[in-house]
């Protein structure tokens, strides 16, 4: 019995996913759960590129899983399997790790777009945010997933909303990073 992944994204994020990696060498995801949205990225990426898987597939704090969901390395690498090799996609680089500590050490290429979905807690949010920007390409992408809490046809995390508000929706957002889009 083969038992789907549960997406965690809407079609309109695939687009938007989709449309970020499209033609990277090097694309992070943050946050890899079951592997939905790697698919996605892989699927917009091309031979000789890399796509990171980043999850220590843990939630001690509680913030990124609904209650009593956790995230299972297995399935995500069994489904990522037709992607391995580079042959009709991207190679694969596993990391089983928090994704600040391998921010902090990232010794890898420039990375063309990032996908911020792991900590979903204001702290890891904004640690996240101070470790990935500067491997990021000058030009590349940074997407946060479930960042619109209380927006209008909104959905997400507080943690994320309030971070992502902080940074780029307040009085003085961050220089040089506008918002491209926004959904749900």
């Amino acid at each position: 019995l083969l038992i789907p992944h549960r997406p965690m994204h809407s079609a309109a994020d695939d687009d938007v996913l989709r449309r970020l990696a499209r033609g990277g060498a090097c694309v992070v995801e943050i946050g890899v759960y079951e592997g939905s949205s790697a698919i996605v990225l892989a699927e917009a990426l091309g031979p000789g590129s890399t796509l990171h898987l980043i999850d220590p597939f843990v939630d001690p704090v509680g913030w990124s899983l609904p209650r009593g969901w956790r995230g299972a390395p297995f399935a995500t690498q069994r489904a990522m399997r037709r992607y391995g090799g580079g042959s009709r996609g991207p190679r694969i680089e596993w990391h089983i790790a928090r994704s600040q500590d391998v921010g902090r050490a990232w010794q890898g290429p420039a990375v063309d777009f990032a996908f911020i979905d792991g900590d979903h807690s204001p702290e890891g949010c904004r640690e996240d945010w101070a470790v990935w920007p500067p491997p990021v390409r000058p030009g590349g992408a940074i997407a946060f997933h479930d960042a619109r809490h209380g927006a209008p046809a909104g959905f997400g995390s507080i943690g994320v909303t309030a971070v992502v508000d902080e940074l780029f929706r307040g009085e003085n957002p961050v220089p040089g990073r506008p918002i491209d889009a926004e959904v749900h």
